[in-house]
């Protein structure tokens, strides 16, 4: 068992010194994950302190709770306050935007999520994902109709949108070439469940990586996650790793690229040690 250590010592941990802000960022799925408590976050640290203890560890989170439910503009103005310079959330975009038969028809749910209170994250704003439901094939009138509703910038600053296909039916150059038109990034997986493809459609990169193994401590073994990291800084300087499958020609580089990787699924509980050791992997 864990010995239990003094609030204190516990508030020292959030202290300590943070990870440095890079194009490359990587991080979980959400923070507050019961299994964290007993083999990520130290003992006696109370539970409205984690995000601010997490964000001092990865250097990026995927907020779910989006997905199913509106947040109030408070929540997002008390998320930002507890991260550091630097650090990023993406949103997943509410289900009720995307869980349609026709995604032509999602405006105003968009406008609401977009206009709802995301101002409120400032600077700490990072990748919106939207994504799709299984069932949901590739029709490319009505996705290109979805992208044109997609609101381009907020406050005066600029958003980034990421869609999440998963039906084969998308691993079509013609979804490629509609995403790049749109500058929709497209959600790379490392999942044998959904369709894998690692085209690069804009200007950022979004992986999700969803096979942590709970034998393994940092959830990916060494090897995979020294593959990881080379795949990361490939794109980060504007190329395509050359050992993923894609379904059309590579992407013209532009200079440096904006990278996130998030660790979401598998066994859940290595997801933060699986995060960490990305991290110091890429340290210069």
């Amino acid at each position: 068992m864990t010995p239990r250590i003094k609030a204190s010592a516990a508030a020292d941990a959030i202290a300590a010194p943070m990870r440095a802000p890079s194009r490359i960022r990587a991080g979980t799925g959400g923070w507050t994950y019961a299994p964290w408590r007993s083999n990520f976050y130290p003992a006696g640290l109370v539970q409205r302190r984690e995000l601010e203890y997490a964000s001092r560890h990865v250097t990026a989170i995927e907020i779910n709770g989006t997905f199913y439910g509106a947040q109030k503009p408070a929540s997002y103005a008390a998320w930002r306050a507890q991260t550091p310079d630097g650090f990023r959330f993406s949103l997943k975009a509410p289900r009720y935007a995307t869980e349609r038969k026709e995604l032509a028809g999602a405006g105003k749910t968009i406008r609401d999520f977009v206009f709802g209170g995301l101002a409120e994250l400032g600077d700490r704003l990072g990748p919106i994902n939207w994504q799709l439901p299984e069932r949901k094939r590739f029709d490319r009138d009505d996705l290109a109709a979805f992208f044109s509703l997609l609101p381009r910038e907020l406050d005066g600053a600029p958003l980034r949108h990421v869609i999440e296909v998963r039906d084969a039916s998308f691993a079509d150059p013609d979804y490629v070439a509609l995403a790049r038109e749109h500058d929709v990034a497209t959600v790379s997986t490392d999942s044998p469940e959904y369709p894998s493809f690692a085209d690069v459609t804009c200007d950022f990169v979004y992986a999700r990586l969803r096979c942590c193994e709970s034998a393994i401590p940092t959830g990916y073994s060494p090897q995979a996650l020294d593959a990881w990291a080379e795949r990361a800084r490939e794109w980060a300087r504007g190329g395509e790793p050359a050992d993923l499958p894609r379904v059309a020609g590579a992407k013209p580089a532009a200079g440096e690229r904006d990278v996130f990787i998030y660790f979401i699924n598998g066994a859940k509980e290595r997801a933060p040690a699986a995060a960490m050791a990305l991290l110091d992997r890429l340290e210069p």
